[in-house]
């Protein structure tokens, strides 16, 4: 018999009623030291103090009026998003895939309106841009598409990171290239620096528009605002989710007067896209994230941990191969299963989260502190520990 909710998550069995900062708390008080922070969405912690202040402030005035009005929250919120990033303008949508799916309609939508219609994205394996028959065509993978033909044409994958055949595919009919500056479900895999100037420059002499997906590696996760300011590039269209809203449903897509030139009155739209609560929160998610000496304790925070994970892979070479990533968004690659490290992680009251590659994500709070970080690594040590003493199954 089918259960009440849709049986397509393997959950847990675990089960929070409450969460503090980097902490969630099962209703019998056990406390576990939460590495996922809802894979990357709890940027602030759990019932960050700020951020329910402007929730509850915003709550007790108004929910909802449709996007039929002016919203002066959504307006706040996108003048900072404009004011600190490279784009012009700004749509709000309710998550990461509906960006993606905002993001393909507007750089297709750009070539239209230009009267030379360009349709192929080019994409990278490995890549998550959401689970909508767009988002999926745009991925690509077996795991993600199968069952769910006919996909949506026009989307052509490149191994990750071979810039030569990048430069063998695009084309004067490329539309766009679509990637994530480091890939998140794709196993933690930072695109180089370098790579990102080429792929700008490469789009920059085809025409074709450059998207940036940070729903997960962006909103200060890396040390920076966005991740692709590492490299000193900078995208015609990004998808933006997750973090944005420290919690609360929110996402956006940002880009340039130009590429957002084809998305004019009634080619888009969202019942409760930018709605007074999401952008209330947003913005003070932003005022928070854009303070310099808040960005400069995440990069210290990222350097310890980094140190003390590297520390741990030294000591468990059975287990764990290396680190990877930027900031506090960062991969162990394991030579066990991940999901053994997860499980194991659970008896030691520690959230971890599993991704593609054989790799652990690490992505903590951006306010977890000095004393969470060392706790968390003893926990993993002891997982660590629990693993290489078990048992053989074998």
């Amino acid at each position: 018999m089918i259960p009440s909710i849709l049986p397509t998550y393997n959950r847990a069995p675990l089960s929070f009623v409450k969460g503090e900062g980097s902490w969630l708390i099962e209703a019998d008080g056990s406390r576990y030291l939460d590495l996922g922070a809802g894979i990357a969405v709890n940027a602030l912690g759990h019932a960050n103090p700020d951020l329910v202040a402007a929730l509850t402030e915003q709550a007790g005035k108004l929910w909802h009026v449709s996007n039929l009005y002016q919203i002066p929250e959504q307006q706040r919120l996108a003048d900072l998003l404009v004011e600190n990033t490279f784009a012009d303008t700004a749509f709000f949508t309710n998550s990461g895939t509906e960006a993606a799916e905002l993001a393909i309609k507007m750089a297709r939508k750009y070539w239209y309106e230009k009267g030379a219609p360009r349709e192929e994205i080019l994409a990278f394996e490995g890549a998550f841009h959401g689970r909508s028959t767009g988002a999926i065509a745009a991925a690509g993978s077996e795991k993600m598409v199968k069952g769910y033909g006919p996909l949506m044409p026009g989307f052509r994958q490149l191994p990750w990171g071979d810039m030569d055949a990048l430069k063998a595919a695009i084309s004067d009919k490329t539309c766009a290239v679509m990637v994530e500056p480091i890939q998140g479900e794709g196993g933690i895999r930072p695109m180089a620096d370098a790579d990102l100037k080429f792929l700008r420059a490469l789009c920059d002499q085809t025409g074709a528009l450059l998207i940036f997906d940070e729903v997960q590696c962006g909103v200060a996760r890396t040390g920076r605002l966005f991740a692709h300011e590492w490299a000193g590039v900078t995208p015609d269209i990004m998808m933006v989710a997750k973090g944005i809203g420290g919690g609360f449903p929110l996402g956006a897509v940002l880009a340039t007067e130009n590429a957002a030139s084809g998305m004019i009155a009634g080619t888009h739209g969202s019942t409760y896209g930018g709605n007074p609560l999401a952008c209330a929160v947003g913005a003070k998610v932003m005022e928070i994230v854009t303070d310099p000496a808040f960005l400069a304790e995440v990069n210290r925070k990222a350097g310890l941990l980094r140190q003390k994970l590297e520390g741990l892979v030294s000591a468990h070479p059975d287990i764990f191969e290396g680190v990877r990533g930027q900031g506090l968004m960062l991969g162990l690659k394991c030579k066990a299963a991940p999901a053994d490290i997860v499980k194991a992680g659970y008896a030691q009251h520690i959230l971890t989260v599993p991704a593609a590659d054989n790799a652990l994500r690490l992505l903590p709070p951006l306010t977890i502190t000095d004393e969470e970080i060392a706790e968390a690594v003893s926990r993993l040590d002891a997982a660590a520990t629990a693993l290489e003493t078990a048992p053989s199954s074998v």
